[in-house]
């Protein structure tokens, strides 16, 4: 039974519900401390890897406004 629930979670759907459902919040977070987002920045933040939605989950604790998420983005995400 256990082995079926721990196979589950290494599919790539169970993957991808992961990361938006990290996103989702992440994003409910960011509109909350620093206003209603541009949807540049939203679909960076859509575009990220699961790891660095999480770093952004601690990070944005230290954010006041647009410009630290902004600038948070560039240095995690050069190429966009």
């Amino acid at each position: 039974m256990f082995g079926l629930a721990e196979s589950v979670k290494h599919t790539r759907v169970y993957q991808e519900g992961l990361e938006q459902e990290g996103q989702t919040l992440v994003l409910k977070q960011l509109s909350r401390k620093v206003g209603k987002l541009p949807p540049k920045l939203e679909l960076q933040i859509k575009a990220l890897p699961l790891e660095c939605v999480e770093e952004l989950a601690e990070a944005l604790l230290d954010f006041s406004t647009l410009d630290d998420l902004s600038a948070w983005l560039h240095n995690h995400n050069p190429g966009q």
